[in-house]
């Protein structure tokens, strides 16, 4: 008996269709109130620590699907002020036998007026917090990129429970240079800035890459400006196994574990020894079972840690 029938299609197949059975399995199996490990940090409360990851409903088409289906926070975006399709070329494919997504979309979305008008749907009181994750357009040059995480914020704050900043994709020219030395005190201050001029109850959180080489320098200049926490980790541009990915692009899934789960070790032990404790740490990358739930409860911070399952 075959029990993932979909795992034959091809990977770009799946991405199309995924939607429309997500939306017709969160009518059959719905699970809204799914309470375990919860837990509040801040204003924010999790009825539990497993949430979706950004990529998965890059419009917010289906932030309800995911709540009936009890996911404990919805991740909607990447979210760029214009909209953009996906990079030309192939942007999808799969290892079955490494259970591992390889991707160069490249943030294609709708833009954020679209997914204002989606967010502007939601209910008044939700049942977890929504998180918006932001990025730049393709096109905007580097010297730019600030004013189009400025504009998202903006424009998007009145429906944040948080927000996180993507300058970690590995599929938008240039965007990771944002983590140098030089740029990236004054970008992160300015965005809180702008953040906490809006509303100061909105925590302000940085995705970062696995391939950075300078992980304790970036947390550090982070914290310096006034960042709430991280996400660990976006996709990586190693190639554990030579000549199975293309060279450009991101990998996902059981090939980035190893990766994340040595930052989430290493941002814990770098927290216990300065003794932070309010800040949130949601680890991303290679989270496929329960077992990796497991395991990553384990060797969470001493804040508040939550866990993002997918590729």
């Amino acid at each position: 008996m075959i029990r993932k029938p979909w795992l034959f299609l091809p990977a770009a197949w799946v991405h199309s269709l995924s939607p429309l059975a997500l939306r017709i399995y969160s009518r059959i199996k719905s699970s809204e109130s799914c309470k375990w490990n919860s837990f509040r940090w801040r204003h924010l409360y999790f009825p539990n620590p497993l949430g979706t990851a950004g990529g998965v409903d890059k419009n917010a088409l289906h932030i309800k699907d995911w709540w009936s289906l009890g996911a404990g926070f919805v991740e909607v975006g990447t979210i760029t002020p214009e909209p953009q399709e996906a990079n030309p070329s192939k942007i999808l494919a799969r290892s079955l036998k490494h259970l591992s997504l390889w991707n160069n979309m490249g943030f294609p979305n709708r833009g954020s007026e679209f997914v204002k008008q989606r967010l502007l749907d939601l209910p008044e009181k939700r049942p977890t917090p929504v998180f918006i994750n932001i990025g730049k357009n393709r096109q905007t040059s580097l010297s730019k990129s600030f004013e189009d995480y400025r504009k998202t914020l903006e424009l998007l704050h009145p429906f944040a429970d948080l927000f996180v900043i993507n300058i970690s994709s590995p599929n938008t020219e240039g965007l990771r240079e944002i983590f140098s030395e030089k740029r990236l005190p004054d970008f992160l201050s300015s965005l809180k800035n702008v953040l906490t001029d809006l509303n100061p109850k909105i925590p302000l959180i940085l995705k970062i890459s696995p391939d950075e080489t300078e992980f304790f320098r970036v947390i550090e200049q982070s914290l310096e400006s006034g960042i709430d926490g991280w996400c660990l980790c976006n996709t990586t541009r190693e190639r554990v196994v030579p000549h199975l990915f293309p060279k450009q692009g991101g990998v996902s899934g059981k090939l980035l574990a190893g990766k994340s789960l040595f930052l989430l070790k290493e941002i814990k032990k770098y927290l216990l020894l300065k003794e932070i404790k309010d800040k949130l740490v949601i680890s991303c990358g290679g989270v496929l079972t329960v077992q990796d739930v497991l395991e990553r409860q384990g060797r969470g911070s001493p804040g508040s840690s939550l866990f993002r399952f997918g590729l």
